[in-house]
């Protein structure tokens, strides 16, 4: 069956994907957007967002200041054997799930009048002649322009043949990461990030008085103890005393079943392939303890909807129009997702992460650096 044409269609229904088409939408170009899940519906993400996308949020209709978020505005760091390091972080952020965030955003995408195909997966995808067909079980649906923001994993990852999807990885270099929300008595503007044998922890306030804890670990610690995650966080995780405050009380666990993601790829991807733009983690992921990842979809997005427009409105070739987009995001992103590659390193090694603490503790000038070289200004 053929589905009706599109001037754009997007695989994906995160944070990149659901602004890009309420900006396009806003535009008056017809939008469909595909989502595997179901909104409100959770995902593994640290849901820590920086202040650097407050306004774009704002402007394209999310009302963020009537939501009464908690705005996070200090650092706490761990070592394994608990030496901290506390470092007040400007401008800081606000913490919202994705829960909220997700759902709320497909709301004001579909007021917007994008379609959202909702608990859809996306077959295949091929370009005929300047035009994108898109295959959504037995439906198929065309589009001039077609949109990669499927997230840090995806089936279509393998379908397109991306390089580094196509490459096993071995569990030394395959990560896994695993979501809570909770209830503790952690101070409203403190987000605080624990080290651990191979992995780190964060833990940060989002509404309704809520916690997220969510950590990244190789998956050879998983395997190590034969895939059970909560012997894992007993064993493992609360070897770190302000980690064994947490998974010692389980109590304050709100979810009966944690949110969990494998096989989390940080090699680096191209922005564009087979013509299909990516955005958001589809396009590149910065290492979680940089704490940007929410704000660089959403600026990909915002990068991305006026170069689209110039294309759909004749204004550039196919051609420049993917080039003009590489090249923005590259002046964008590239330093922050270099120097969170050379940052991770140092918190999930146990002995690097203790030296380098109680070196930086005592050097805040050197945090603001670091800080300042995985973040960007607001957009």
């Amino acid at each position: 069956m053929a589905g009706e044409p599109y001037d754009v269609i997007i695989i994906g229904g995160g944070l990149a994907g659901l602004s890009l088409a309420i900006q396009l939408a806003h535009s008056k170009r017809k939008v469909a957007l595909f989502e595997r899940e179901k909104y409100p519906f959770h995902r593994v993400c640290g849901e820590y967002v920086s202040m650097e996308s407050w306004n774009f949020l704002e402007r394209i209709g999310l009302h963020l200041s009537e939501m009464q978020l908690p705005r996070i505005t200090e650092l706490q760091v761990s070592s394994v054997t608990g030496i901290t390091l506390h470092h007040s972080l400007l401008p800081g952020g606000f913490g919202i799930s994705r829960f909220t965030l997700d759902a709320s955003l497909a709301e004001l995408a579909k007021e917007k009048g994008a379609r959202i195909f909702e608990e859809c997966r996306v077959d295949e995808v091929r370009e005929e002649n300047g035009v994108f067909v898109v295959s959504v079980g037995r439906e198929y649906f065309t589009a001039k322009v077609v949109i990669g923001a499927f997230g840090k994993r995806s089936n279509m990852d393998k379908k397109m043949s991306r390089s580094f999807s196509s490459i096993p990885q071995p569990p030394s270099k395959n990560w896994v990461g695993v979501k809570y929300h909770i209830k503790t008595d952690l101070p409203d503007h403190v987000i605080q990030l624990h080290n651990f044998h191979d992995g780190y922890c964060g833990i940060s306030k989002v509404e309704d008085d809520r916690y997220c804890l969510c950590y990244l670990t190789k998956a050879e610690n998983l395997r190590k103890y034969e895939g059970n995650i909560l012997i894992m966080e007993e064993k493992l995780l609360s070897k770190n005393p302000f980690l064994k405050k947490y998974f010692c009380n389980r109590s304050t666990f709100l979810f009966q079943e944690p949110e969990t993601i494998s096989q989390i790829s940080f090699d680096r991807k191209l922005t564009v392939e087979q013509h299909v733009m990516m955005i958001g983690d589809a396009a590149g992921l910065i290492a979680p303890l940089c704490g940007n990842g929410m704000s660089m979809a959403l600026q990909a997005s915002a990068i991305c909807s006026p170069i689209i427009e110039r294309f759909l409105s004749n204004g550039i070739t196919r051609y420049k129009m993917e080039a003009e987009y590489t090249r923005q995001w590259r002046s964008a992103f590239s330093m922050r997702l270099t120097a969170g590659r050379w940052f991770q390193p140092l918190l999930v090694n146990s002995a690097l992460s203790r030296h380098a603490i109680s070196i930086l503790k005592h050097l805040p000038f050197v945090v603001n650096k670091l800080v300042h070289a995985t973040h960007g200004k607001t957009f």
